[in-house]
């Protein structure tokens, strides 16, 4: 099997599958979005959803965040992981938004980027899901996912794996391809144990094609 094929195989998977993916995280603005996946990083979506609400009702928007005291919005994200940097980064972040852009969320991967604590993979985060740019972002679970599948071959980082993603899928796809993949290694394609028995992806998985070679 071709690379080109397997890539095909595995977006006539998830279209069939799964044609509505879309971020688990809780948001009604890009400024929200924006709040979410920062605090995201090296955390679930779920506790994140748990924590946004308060954080919301206190700080509207960026003008209210941008005037938020440490100790005030530490204590409201305290369960989420290094609350402290992230913390710095939130109130940093809405800072840059009031005095660079007028209080709005920018969507181009460059302006979003000069943010406190948004990073490439979170700057794809913001422009796929709400501009439905062709944007991959790979985290964790893209990056595991995408290897062991085969959709990736030799990728040492992030950049590397998306690169060779975004080259192989088509432009119109690439916005709902990271949440495919990321839901995909969220729940099934695992870190540890993969459920490769619940997996409609194993006709075309090297990672299961060599999982079965060894036990025939």
């Amino acid at each position: 099997m071709t690379r080109k094929e397997r890539f095909r195989f595995v977006i006539d998977y998830f279209q069939q599958h799964a044609p509505n993916a879309e971020t688990e995280l809780l948001y009604d603005s890009p400024y929200q979005l924006l709040v979410a996946v920062i605090l995201s990083a090296q955390c679930t979506d779920k506790r994140v959803n748990i924590t946004t609400p308060a954080i919301f009702e206190k700080y509207p928007d960026p003008i209210a965040l941008s005037t938020a005291g440490y100790e005030d919005l530490f204590a409201l994200i305290k369960s989420i992981s290094y609350p402290g940097n992230k913390t710095r980064h939130l109130i940093g972040m809405a800072k840059m938004l009031v005095e660079k852009f007028n209080g709005g969320v920018p969507l181009q991967v460059d302006d979003l980027i000069q943010l406190p604590g948004v990073g490439r993979k979170t700057a794809n985060v913001i422009t796929s899901v709400i501009d439905q740019q062709p944007n991959m972002a790979v985290d964790t679970h893209v990056f595991r996912v995408s290897a062991r599948i085969g959709l990736t071959v030799n990728a040492k980082t992030p950049l590397a794996a998306e690169k060779q993603l975004i080259s192989y899928i088509p432009s119109e796809y690439i916005f709902k391809a990271h949440h495919w993949l990321i839901l995909h290694g969220r729940y099934i394609c695992v870190a540890r144990n993969p459920k490769c028995d619940q997996c409609g992806l194993r006709p075309v998985c090297r990672f299961y094609q060599k999982i079965a070679s060894l036990h025939n």
